[in-house]
């Protein structure tokens, strides 16, 4: 059969076979479009073929490319804020640090260090011994004040010692500074002396060497922080001492100070302590350089300030006699 060329306006094909071509438009036939469609499925998958390396380089060149795109994107999303630590304060110098992994402050410490000028030390005369009058032939007498308790009493002493114009002695406990802070300032302002009467008040012959040290060394931190400095001057709680003890406080710089009478204000008025008892007790006792142990603080069942109230009456019978007041700094010299 003679071949005739066919020509579509809208693809140019090889010239086909009218027999092909008849079958083709034939009722129930797919008709020019599958004969079309046949024909490009074909010639691709021929030049698959024919192009089988070159394909599959392509290939894995898009490939490559859509992952490197993927992690580039990943790259390029920024995470969520992290909102900064807050700020963490230390007693000392604070430095906040970030942990990448955990976004929680660590705290790195740095101490401030404070040079504090060596206290006066203990004087030869007074190593190993627990001083109970102050050795002079002068018409003096020293006040001190043990603070270890509450300061129900402290109000009242700062009182009467400014309008009588005397100053005396207080031996503080860390306890009590730490309680009671404004009471020490106000100690201070008035020009009082103060002393070290260890850190929590224990009895100190029942506890070792490092231990005596730290109530010592505590009560001297704590002491020093409020602006006041108590060296050399060491009461024993309790008056509980003996020789390693006083050797213990004077390897850290203190005199030991007892005191040449105890008034007993401290059992209250429950123990059968009052004003005239404190007095005549005061009274019976003095001596050239007498040191009287009174407290700052109230009984603790019946709430009374024996030696507080009986501080007026005190400071006048012993000036009726011809003495005067001194604080623990004439021990010194």
């Amino acid at each position: 059969m003679t071949t005739v060329p066919v020509v579509s306006p809208e693809c140019r094909c090889p010239a086909l076979p009218w027999s092909r071509l008849e079958q083709d438009l034939a009722p129930g036939s797919a008709g020019p479009q599958a004969v079309t469609l046949g024909l490009e499925v074909s010639a691709v998958k021929e030049w698959f073929k024919a192009h089988r390396p070159l394909v599959a380089g392509v290939a894995v060149l898009v490939l490559g490319g859509v992952v490197v795109l993927v992690l580039a994107l990943l790259r390029a999303t920024p995470g969520p804020p992290v909102a900064a630590p807050p700020s963490t304060s230390v007693t000392a110098t604070t430095t906040s640090v970030s942990n990448p992994a955990t976004t929680t402050p660590v705290a790195t410490t740095t101490a401030n260090t404070t040079t504090v000028p060596p206290g006066p030390g203990v004087p030869d005369a007074l190593r190993g011994k627990d001083i109970s009058r102050i050795p002079t032939d002068r018409k003096v007498v020293a006040l001190t004040f043990d603070a270890g308790g509450n300061a129900a009493g402290l109000p009242s002493i700062l009182r009467t010692l400014a309008d009588q114009r005397v100053r005396a002695t207080f031996f503080l406990t860390g306890t009590f500074v730490q309680a009671d802070p404004g009471g020490v300032q106000a100690i201070l302002a008035a020009g009082h002396r103060t002393g070290n009467h260890s850190m929590t008040h224990p009895y100190l012959t029942r506890l070792p060497d490092n231990e005596i040290r730290g109530e010592v060394t505590g009560a001297e931190q704590v002491l020093m922080r409020t602006g006041a400095d108590p060296r050399p001057l060491f009461r024993f709680p309790f008056g509980d001492r003996d020789a390693r003890t006083i050797g213990a406080v004077n390897s850290q710089g203190y005199v030991s100070v007892r005191w040449t009478v105890d008034t007993l204000g401290w059992q209250g008025t429950s123990g059968g302590a009052g004003v005239t008892k404190v007095v005549d007790r005061t009274i019976e006792a003095l001596q050239p350089g007498e040191i009287v142990l009174m407290h700052v603080g109230a009984h603790p069942e019946d709430r009374s300030t024996v030696d507080a109230d009986a501080l007026p009456d005190v400071i006048a019978a012993v000036r009726a006699r011809g003495y005067d007041f001194v604080t623990l700094d004439a021990l010194l010299g």
